[in-house]
């Protein structure tokens, strides 16, 4: 059976970018399924564009902005609802070669086991270099027999990838459930990609490229200002609240976030600014971890449809989603 493929694109004040993304989606040698954009509210005009210009692509307008992570949770349950297969998700400034849909569908097919629950796009930037922004990390400690299967179609396997192109299995989310809203952005990439790949291999695949034009070049340590707090508090209920990671994980990846946060101390001209985000987000992140997705999208005003089954009519959705 050929799975239907739903494109979701969360968009945010940047009519233009997401015009390049969608124009560049529409030029993919496999065409998707269903292309929806979540538009969180923004005040550019976007909607209006997307109507005119694109009347295949189907808009969902949110009421206020959610953030990344409850535009991608409500995209992943409109296009679930809508039959999707499987869904292909980006950022409004990521703009896919003309084959990266077909690569990302292609290793995922031929891979010798196990379907992929995410299978990421190579993410390089304007010029081609790779984006430090987007490297998935590969995934520690992984066995032969699965580092074996992931080269036999040319990728590598990872334990986690980001929102910027990565292509989900629609199966493997309606038995983890959505991202988690309340983390509106930052990591909620992170924390809803290694809840997939906890027990499910993961790909990296090279041939799928997509260029994420974000203004300048650098990673997630370049200095962040304000936003800091949500890299904070949204990592601190990753390591306290998510099954995503097991406990030895957490071990490893505390230590490494620890000492990223070092480096982005130490590069920042404002650290001012981050140590108020450092006390607010370990404050926040230990008091109580994140609620329920549904339930902070219902208070944006947005109600969400079930993850049903396609093979069951009435179907429950998951508790979690």
């Amino acid at each position: 059976m050929v799975p239907a493929v739903h494109v979701v694109v969360v968009a945010y004040q940047r009519r233009d970018l997401l015009a390049e993304s969608l124009t560049a989606i529409a030029a993919q040698s496999r065409s998707a399924d269903c292309i929806h954009v979540v538009d969180n509210a923004s005040t550019d005009g976007t909607a209006e564009m997307v109507r005119e210009r694109f009347p295949e692509v189907t808009v969902h307008v949110l009421p206020t902005n959610t953030g990344g992570a409850g535009g991608f949770a409500a995209g992943i349950a409109y296009a679930m609802d809508a039959g999707a297969d499987l869904v292909w998700l980006m950022d409004d400034d990521t703009v896919p070669r003309p084959e990266a849909l077909a690569a990302l569908l292609r290793a995922r097919q031929e891979y010798p086991g196990t379907a992929p629950a995410v299978v990421a796009s190579r993410v390089v930037w304007t010029d081609g270099r790779d984006h430090p922004m987007n490297n998935p990390r590969e995934k520690p400690g992984v066995s032969g027999t699965e580092r074996r299967a992931a080269e036999a179609v040319r990728c590598r396997p990872v334990r986690s990838a980001s929102f910027v192109s990565v292509l989900v299995d629609a199966t493997a989310v309606r038995e983890v459930g959505l991202p988690e809203a309340e983390f509106f952005l930052w990591n909620d990439d992170f924390e809803f990609t290694t809840r997939l790949l906890r027990h499910r291999p993961g790909l990296w695949c090279p041939a799928s490229v997509v260029e994420h034009r974000t203004k300048a070049f650098g990673s997630t340590d370049a200095d962040p200002g304000p936003r800091f707090y949500f890299e904070v508090r949204n990592k601190m209920w990753t390591f306290l609240h998510s099954d995503g990671l097991s406990r030895s994980e957490k071990v490893v990846y505390f230590g490494s976030t620890v000492r990223r946060w070092g480096r982005t101390f130490a590069v920042s001209s404002d650290r001012g600014t981050l140590a108020r985000g450092l006390r607010r987000g370990l404050a926040d992140g230990l008091r109580r971890g994140p609620r329920d997705t549904r339930s902070v999208m219902a208070d944006a005003g947005v109600r969400l449809p079930p993850l049903r089954d396609p093979r069951r009519r009435k179907g429950p959705g998951t508790a979690r989603g």
